[in-house]
């Protein structure tokens, strides 16, 4: 990919947070060409049940690791999602449930971002195109507008083939293929959808990205 990229405002560094491999695949690999010093900051207390967040987390170290990008492996916090969910459980998908959820992670990685000297901070959220991207880029600002010099940074990531890449590589990688946004609920809901067309219920951790494959994130 030929895109040049910088951070905002001078930076020299970005805390960015992860929601899966496939998502982050590309995005890394971009920042690592760009030559941009940058941490993995993983906290999604969305994801249910704990074997599908083990799994989306232990793909994510391991690229980060084959590229020598540090990963900061924060707490599964799902009884604090649980409760901020309460009342929300039938919301449609980028509906106020996702809002709450996408606050909850950002929140979390602008705490750790001014606790730790980082200036700005991302988030891989909005490379998918099942996300909507004014939704997770105001919530990014949200969160970091409550501490003084954290900026967060509304690259689009889509763009210049970007959406693309992170397919290609996520065939590159055999990376896992999480089949449902994440949590309980979304779950629920594409179970539903699946059995009203006639299509088996999600199976977890057996769906592998291969080389020959045509699908989508």
């Amino acid at each position: 990919m030929n895109q040049i990229l910088k951070l905002p405002d001078g930076a020299d560094k970005l805390l960015l947070h992860s929601c899966c491999a496939p998502c982050s695949g590309s995005i890394m690999e971009m920042l690592a060409h760009a030559g941009i010093d940058y941490t993995i900051f993983f906290y999604n207390p969305n994801i249910h049940p704990e074997k599908e967040y083990i799994m989306r987390k232990d793909e994510n170290v391991r690229f980060a690791q084959k590229l020598g990008i540090p990963f900061v492996d924060a707490d599964y916090d799902k009884d604090n999602w649980f409760a901020r969910a309460q009342g929300m459980e039938y919301e449609p998908e980028r509906g106020k449930r996702c809002t709450m959820c996408f606050d909850m992670r950002f929140e979390r990685t602008a705490l750790y971002a001014y606790e730790n000297d980082f200036k700005v901070i991302s988030s891989t959220l909005g490379i998918s195109r099942w996300k909507n991207m004014t939704q997770i880029n105001d919530c990014g600002k949200r969160a970091a507008q409550k501490y003084a010099g954290i900026d967060y940074w509304t690259y689009n990531w889509r763009k210049k083939g970007g959406s693309q890449r992170m397919i290609e590589v996520s065939k590159e990688e055999q990376f896992y293929q999480q089949e449902y946004c994440g949590c309980i609920y979304s779950l629920r809901d594409t179970n539903r959808w699946r059995l009203q067309n006639n299509r088996p219920r999600i199976e977890m951790g057996i769906k592998f990205y291969a080389k020959q494959d045509d699908a989508d994130i």
